[in-house]
């Protein structure tokens, strides 16, 4: 009887402790696992499908070209980040969509998107001269409905 040789195992990178000097960086915060979860297309376009309600992951995979495995590998990283939650029903498994992770990462990137003070300013200042605008083009047209009386000093020296 001859033995199998035993499975090779990938060596594991080696991990100083907190304490060591050099110590690796804590893990990923739920924004940065937000962050990544979204920056694949693939991952964007199943959180576009899930919008219309929960789905298998046959009935997510049958829209891909890639594999159902790579699409299991995405959906696990979404379900890891948060984004999507999964929930046993009968013999299948439902993928449903959860924004409330997305707030934060929304927020991040509000900073970049807001105006600056300047364009606040100006939009304050076209607003009023719109407004002015409007307020002329308003009395002159009270002018025009309601003529003044003519002077009685002009109508004299003619």
């Amino acid at each position: 009887m001859s033995q199998l040789p035993a499975p090779r195992q990938r060596p594991r990178p080696h991990r100083p402790a907190p304490e060591q000097e050099g110590a690796q960086p804590p893990p990923a915060t739920s924004l940065d696992d937000v962050a990544a979860a979204v920056a694949d297309p693939v991952r964007r376009r199943i959180l576009e499908m899930l919008l219309d309600g929960p789905r298998s992951a046959g009935g997510i995979a049958r829209h891909f070209t890639i594999s159902r495995p790579a699409v299991s590998r995405h959906l696990r990283v979404l379900r890891e980040s948060g984004i999507v939650r999964d929930e046993a029903v009968g013999r299948q498994r439902l993928y449903a969509l959860d924004t409330s992770p997305l707030a934060e990462l929304e927020a991040w990137t509000g900073l970049f998107t807001r105006p600056s003070g300047w364009e606040q300013r100006l939009d304050a200042l076209d607003t009023e001269v719109r407004r002015t605008r409007r307020e002329r083009r308003h009395a002159a047209d009270d002018s025009a409905d309601h003529p003044r009386a003519p002077d009685h000093q002009q109508e004299e020296s003619a």
